[in-house]
């Protein structure tokens, strides 16, 4: 089986949901709004770019419910 390249948007894609993997994983331990919204928003990039939308849609319900508790603790 031969291994596929990927491209130059897909390696960014994976790229930015590392790094947005990394802030949900820094809003567990802080519980700070902010966090969680940069990560699901990251991390939306990637899985809607491998087109899994499961994903795109749980990332989106926590990107929603995080903001809208941001705004609601302002």
């Amino acid at each position: 089986m031969r291994a596929k390249k990927l491209t130059p948007q897909e390696r960014l894609a994976s790229r930015i949901g590392y790094f947005g993997a990394a802030f949900i994983l820094a809003a567990h331990w802080t519980i700070e709004p902010v966090f969680y919204i940069i990560g699901f928003a990251c991390v939306l990039v990637q899985v809607s770019q491998r087109k899994q939308w499961n994903l795109v849609a749980l990332n989106l319900n926590g990107l929603i419910a995080w903001t809208k508790h941001l705004i609601n603790s302002l």
